[in-house]
């Protein structure tokens, strides 16, 4: 079994190209007038409803310092410069920020740990339940009835 190339060479397909065109001459030559006359209407039909093509111009316009716009640049280093500089002080700004936050985030966890360890209070209470009851209760009432006992 031979495997079938998928491509053809350029003389291959204009041979191609010169005997289809050759066949439809040959069929068309062989319609009625009435069908040819439809195939054209048809043909004309399409041909004004199909879409123009969209075709992209590229051009160049600048505001200046007086806000006239202009089309017209000698210096186009400059133009380079002018919309990447802004955009470079954007980058290096949230880089900045970015940076900021991260140092102001370590900043706080690092005083949480100071405090938890400088405590007079294990770490291990925090995590117990009770303690927790304990700190949200506030001091027994026994200890109050005995403070106002002792400065009478």
């Amino acid at each position: 079994m031979k495997h079938i190339k998928d491509q053809l060479t350029q003389s291959e397909s204009d041979q191609f190209g010169r005997a289809s065109a050759s066949l439809l001459r040959q069929g068309a030559s062989s319609l009625s007038s009435e069908v040819k006359d439809r195939l054209y209407a048809a043909r004309m039909k399409a041909l004004s409803l199909k879409k123009p093509e969209k075709v992209r111009v590229q051009k160049r316009a600048l505001v200046s310092s007086t806000g006239a716009w202009s089309s017209n640049s000698s210096n186009g280093v400059w133009d380079t410069v002018s919309w990447a500089a802004p955009l470079a002080v954007l980058v290096f700004g949230l880089i900045g920020i970015a940076q900021w936050q991260d140092d102001s985030r370590i900043n706080d966890i690092a005083e949480v740990d100071a405090a938890l360890l400088t405590d007079d209070v294990p770490p291990d209470a925090y995590a117990d339940s009770g303690f927790m009851a304990f700190l949200k209760n506030g001091p027994l009432s026994d200890s109050t009835s005995n403070d106002s006992i002792q400065s009478k």
